[in-house]
């Protein structure tokens, strides 16, 4: 459970990476002053295929913390089993595709339908847990 809940985290600094090299050219082409970008709400001025990679990067930030806590509860109660790790791969892939999807063209229903994807998938590990561990 630990190597997919790594693999995540990797993916999610790879991704930030990503954000600032579309970022920071991005603000240098505009030829503002950088300080503009410190409040927030102006940077909608940044060009929308720049802000969908900032805006997964947030994504990252969100739901996968479920699964980071869920991977490691799994892991030390002793629940991990090869079902559980392939279902935590599965979910990690979800979520790269989705960042791709996002941060490439950003085809909403697409994403839309990877995201509702991870979060069965997601959603089916944390139910598996309760029942594993209720012992029902």
């Amino acid at each position: 459970m630990v190597a997919p809940l790594l693999a995540l985290i990797a993916w999610s600094l790879i991704v930030l990476v990503w954000l600032y090299a579309r970022r920071i050219p991005a603000m240098l082409n505009m030829g503002q002053d950088f300080q503009l970008f410190a409040d927030k709400r102006n940077m909608f001025r940044l060009p929308a295929d720049v802000r969908a990679v900032a805006d997964n990067y947030t994504h990252l930030t969100e739901q996968p913390t479920l699964f980071y806590a869920l991977c490691l509860g799994i892991q030390v109660s002793g629940l991990a089993d090869q079902l559980f790790v392939v279902l935590a791969w599965i979910y990690v892939l979800l979520r790269v595709v989705h960042s791709l999807v996002q941060g490439i063209g950003n085809h909403v229903i697409l994403r839309f339908c990877v995201f509702a994807a991870g979060t069965g998938i997601l959603a089916y590990m944390t139910l598996r847990a309760i029942r594993l561990v209720l012992d029902f």
